[in-house]
């Protein structure tokens, strides 16, 4: 099979999201100017440099309260920061009833039953017992093709870690098993692990 996006691809389901799989979830906590914490989570996300350490998000559509962009996207450009909080299998369930289109004056902190904690270094609030948060400040925000894609870059500024996911020095996701992205509804969760040794090693 061959088809041009442009002209479509004649399945029941567009195959594009299913093909650049796993995709590593950004679970990412903004804070509006007024204060009000928001939470959602972004399957176009990824690390992007070692020094200084930097993520990228991305956002593809808007809500019709927040104009061209959606809420994280809209606090982002307001106040600069944002915090990567990593999703474990066992917070899958709350992280999906966080992907809910919610009015802008909603918390989903709140709507998902989970406990925000402060961060250290920005005025954010990021997800209390995830293995792992990362908390950003923005560099930049750069529009893309297409109506409302928009990528977020930011600099890493503070990272958290739960204590029970490092093991002999390493922080081994065997603890607590990240949740990816996959097509369509799909997900998974990282059960085992396998080295490979670089030819220069």
């Amino acid at each position: 099979m061959f088809y041009r996006p442009e002209d479509g691809h004649g399945l029941p389901h567009n195959p594009f999201n299913a093909i650049v799989t796993p995709r590593p979830i950004g679970w990412i906590s903004t804070r509006n100017a007024a204060g009000q914490n928001n939470l959602a989570p972004y399957s176009f996300f990824n690390g992007v440099a070692y020094t200084p350490p930097q993520v990228m998000f991305a956002s593809t559509s808007h809500k019709p309260d927040q104009g061209d962009t959606k809420d994280s996207v809209a606090n982002i450009r307001a106040t600069g920061v944002f915090c990567v909080n990593i999703v474990e299998y066992a917070m899958r369930d709350a992280m999906n009833a966080s992907s809910e289109m919610l009015p802008k004056d909603v918390d989903e902190f709140a709507a998902a039953g989970l406990e925000p904690a402060d961060c250290a270094q920005i005025d954010c609030a990021r997800v209390s017992g995830a293995p792992a948060a990362l908390e950003c400040r923005m560099t930049q925000i750069v529009q893309i093709e297409g109506a409302s894609n928009f990528v977020v870059f930011g600099e890493v500024v503070g990272v958290h870690i739960r204590d029970d996911t490092i093991v002999d020095g390493r922080f081994d996701v065997r603890t607590y098993q990240p949740l990816s992205r996959l097509g369509y509804r799909d997900y998974t969760r990282v059960t085992d692990l396998f080295e490979l040794a670089r030819p220069d090693d």
